[in-house]
């Protein structure tokens, strides 16, 4: 019977565990966890693979733009174009980076109301705009120079003074770096923004900072838990209550081949097939710390693992993994889409592509490497579902920052970039295409979508 999985992850916690020897017990759960076990409620979300078709890479950009041009409010052939425009030009705003890397601040899209690329210098000395064709577009790329700093330094000055910024305020901030204006970006929530009259918070980080400073109003920030119909169980030893988990993607070292979920879910878990039948699962380790929420089992033998991770609310269809994309290609405005068992699937732009979420989500302060992504379609149960473009992996969803309302804000995801050391994404071996700019059909570094369990 084939099953394909989808995937969704929970909070991590802070430590690395290993464990070399299959189904071995190891101590890994400390005293510290069990004040957040109410968060611990992921579930995997099976569906029977031989109901769902494959969806190819042109059918996959096609339901995208759908969905993007609903959203953004364009007309559906132009919302394709862009979307072919935006992994066509991935090279392009790559070899601007490498050309530019001593000056440049960022690099952002813009959708309406044409597709252009907008890249942010510092220093005065102009550079002539430039005119490239992609996706069946004319696209402008627009230098503007004369920003304060550069991406390098808006990053290490984040690094520098983050300890001091969460600690002048109530509730540490969600952190960032805004590509399009060349601002550090400081999240704050209702008791904080309010203490201070219009415009201090601002002064106050650049006067510390020495950078300028955004900063924006936010509720509340936090890992989503998860809900679910069939499953991957196991067993918690700290309450002794069964859980179920949301499978990632399928992962190979080269030689093996396995499957990642949350960094705290149980250590023990087997895989339910649709038929409710339990493939165990090995369990190797766990990562959750700063960069990284990932824990990484292997199959047994009754099973093989394939490439592949519904997109749809549906789950009618199904997509093969053809590529993986490195954050360093991920531009501000970019169109990504996820797929998540509260909100289904949904499309929407990256806002920031160096994000460190609130709070102590990450074992303590977590690093600028998180992608947000704008809402509002992300809600408690997203947690661990692939984020994507067509079929080409990009992360792993992690949780959620909401407005005072409780409409979700923005959500970030783990990019593939930071799977387990030598472990990377198995992509489809013969895809129809590769998007250009993307990994070739190998098996790639960095993660990709939920997968497909065939028994033999």
């Amino acid at each position: 019977m084939n099953v394909t999985a989808t995937a969704t992850f929970l909070p991590s916690f802070p430590r690395r565990r290993e464990s070399n020897a299959p189904f071995a017990p190891v101590e890994r759960w400390i005293p510290a966890f069990a004040g957040v076990t109410k968060f611990l409620l992921p579930f995997l979300l099976l569906a029977t693979a031989a109901q769902a078709q494959i969806e190819t890479p042109d059918g996959a950009l096609a339901r995208d733009a759908a969905t993007w041009a609903a959203v953004a409010g364009l007309p559906v052939d132009e919302a394709e174009r862009q979307l072919r425009a935006q992994g066509e030009t991935i090279a392009v705003t790559d070899a601007i980076a490498a050309e530019f890397g001593n000056r440049l601040t960022g690099i952002a899209i813009e959708h309406r109301p044409r597709y252009l690329i907008r890249v942010l210098l510092t220093g005065s000395e102009p550079v002539p705009d430039r005119r490239i064709v992609a996706g069946g577009l004319d696209v402008a790329v627009e230098f503007r120079t004369d920003a304060l700093a550069t991406r390098a330094q808006l990053l290490a000055a984040l690094s520098t003074h983050q300890a001091a910024i969460r600690a002048s305020l109530r509730r540490a901030p969600g952190l960032g770096v805004d590509q399009r204006n060349g601002s550090l970006v400081v999240m704050v929530g209702d008791a904080d923004a309010a203490a201070y009259p219009a415009g201090e918070l601002e002064q106050r980080f650049a006067n510390l900072t020495g950078m300028p400073v955004t900063v924006r109003r936010l509720d509340t920030t936090a890992d989503a838990a998860i809900e679910g119909g069939a499953r991957v169980v196991g067993t918690s030893p700290v309450d002794g209550k069964r859980y179920a988990c949301t499978t990632g993607f399928v992962v190979t070292d080269g030689g093996r081949l396995g499957v990642v979920t949350a960094a705290h879910c149980p250590d023990t878990l087997a895989y339910v097939e649709a038929d409710r039948t339990q493939v165990p699962l090995s369990f190797v380790g766990q990562w959750g710390w700063s960069f990284q929420d990932v824990q990484l089992h292997l199959a047994s033998a009754e099973a093989s693992l394939a490439p592949s991770f519904f997109a749809d609310t549906a789950k009618t269809l199904r997509r093969a993994v053809t590529a993986a994309r490195p954050r360093a290609s991920t531009r501000a405005g970019d169109v990504v889409c996820h797929r998540g068992e509260r909100t289904g699937y949904s499309c929407a732009e990256v806002e920031y592509v160096d994000f460190a979420p609130s709070g102590d989500l990450c074992g303590g302060p977590c690093a600028p490497t998180w992608v947000a992504v704008a809402g509002p379609s992300c809600r408690a149960g997203d947690s661990g579902g692939p984020v994507f473009d067509g079929t080409v992996a990009l992360g792993l969803v992690k949780g959620s920052s909401y407005r005072p309302d409780g409409a979700c804000s923005l959500y970030y995801y783990q990019s593939t970039d930071f799977l387990p050391d030598g472990w990377r994404v198995l992509v489809a071996p013969d895809p129809p295409r590769n998007g250009e700019g993307d990994r070739s059909a190998q098996p790639s570094g960095g993660g990709a979508s939920p997968p497909m369990l065939r028994s033999r």
